[in-house]
């Protein structure tokens, strides 16, 4: 089976799952898109069950080159920002493993996702937080802001301006946070 066959389909379902999550995936909504026949996907794919975790792989990859480019971010704005709008499909996919996680597959792509992710901008991250020297505190406000990341953003409101606003609110919370605890 060659790469080149089954690209089309992959992007297809890449694309149809980040905007409505499994539910998406159906051979004939795929073939349509594509504008190939239902048999062509059942030869290439067997049926849907491979089909997902050939997307699942594909996440994973897509992922890894996003973490290298997000490793070499200096600043979340514009830097971070203007590389989560470029992967902005990958972000939505990446949701939609969070919203369906009942699925023990879904559920492990998308910790091993978010480990990738935490590992390649918490240095910057801790940095724009003010945090650098509190490694314990950002890794726990970093697993507590990615689930509600995930559950804010819609194809809709991922712009830069709406997260340019989040993570000039993460900046204030967390002076806030530190405000108190030294005046405790």
């Amino acid at each position: 089976m060659k790469i080149d066959n089954i690209e089309p389909w992959i992007l297809a379902g890449y694309e149809l799952f980040a905007n409505e999550g499994p539910k998406g995936l159906k051979v004939e909504t795929i073939s349509k898109k594509v504008k190939i026949s239902k048999s062509s996907f059942y030869h290439h794919f067997v049926d849907l069950d491979i089909f997902t975790d050939i997307l699942l792989s594909y996440h994973l990859d897509r992922t890894k080159i996003v973490a290298e480019k997000e490793r070499r971010c200096k600043s979340i704005d514009p830097e971070l920002i203007n590389i989560l709008l470029e992967f902005k499909l990958d972000l939505l996919f990446n949701r939609q493993l969070r919203i369906n996680r009942a699925n023990v597959k879904f559920r492990d792509c998308f910790e091993l996702s978010n480990q990738l992710s935490e590992m390649a901008i918490m240095e910057v991250w801790a940095k724009d937080l003010g945090l650098l020297d509190k490694s314990k505190l950002v890794k726990i406000l970093f697993s507590i802001v990615i689930d509600n990341f995930y559950l804010q953003i819609t194809k809709e409101t991922l712009n830069y301006d709406w997260l340019s606003e989040y993570f000039k609110n993460l900046r204030k919370l967390t002076i806030e946070l530190k405000n108190h605890n030294e005046s405790s």
